[in-house]
């Protein structure tokens, strides 16, 4: 006898999970993750830190571009959440933050910041979410290993630019303006 079919989850679902987990919906099916633990939240504070004044404000770089941390983007299909860990924007392309929680526009630029509870997720689920939605750049951060990839859209499929770890201080597309202090991502 064949199991019942799963039904799809719905933005409901989403509504009604328990506030102190994060709830996506990728490829139809709800998915519900641990709120970040200190190594993910230092990490995403660090290279927040380090992008925000040059890329957004201008300060000691370009500017151009707005950033979110945590942001419900939309980019399979309406009342679909992907929440990435971060999320930057071309100003080009988004001149102002939108009122809603709710983003359809994908962004140009997303970072992970893996954990061994949301690592396979990540990779396996959410990145070729990204690709099919034509989001150009993906870093993936993994405190525990101190490691930073880069990824870039190559077509349909992602190809990964580069691997920094520990103390090493890089340029990084889109971000290569400047030099990241990866030091600071594994600071405690």
């Amino acid at each position: 006898m064949a199991a019942p079919a799963k039904k799809a989850a719905t933005y409901q679902d989403v509504l009604d999970a328990p506030a102190h987990l994060v709830a996506e919906i990728i490829g139809g099916e709800l998915r519900l993750s641990p709120r970040p633990g200190p190594l993910h939240q230092a990490a995403a504070g660090a290279l927040s830190y380090q992008l925000f004044g040059p890329f957004r404000f201008g300060r000691g770089g370009p500017g151009g571009w707005l950033f979110l941390e945590e942001p419900e983007l939309h980019l399979e299909a309406r009342e679909r959440p992907i929440v990435p860990d971060l999320a930057g924007w071309k100003r080009e392309r988004m001149a102002e933050l939108p009122e809603s929680a709710a983003i359809e526009l994908p962004p140009d630029w997303v970072c992970e910041i893996l954990s061994p509870r949301t690592e396979q997720i990540d990779r396996t689920d959410k990145m070729p979410v990204y690709a099919g939605a034509r989001v150009q750049h993906l870093w993936l951060v993994n405190p525990t290993l101190q490691l930073l990839e880069a990824h870039v859209l190559d077509g349909r499929d992602w190809r990964r630019t580069g691997a920094w770890r520990g103390d090493a201080c890089a340029r990084i597309p889109p971000f290569d303006a400047i030099e990241l202090e990866l030091a600071l991502l594994w600071s405690r």
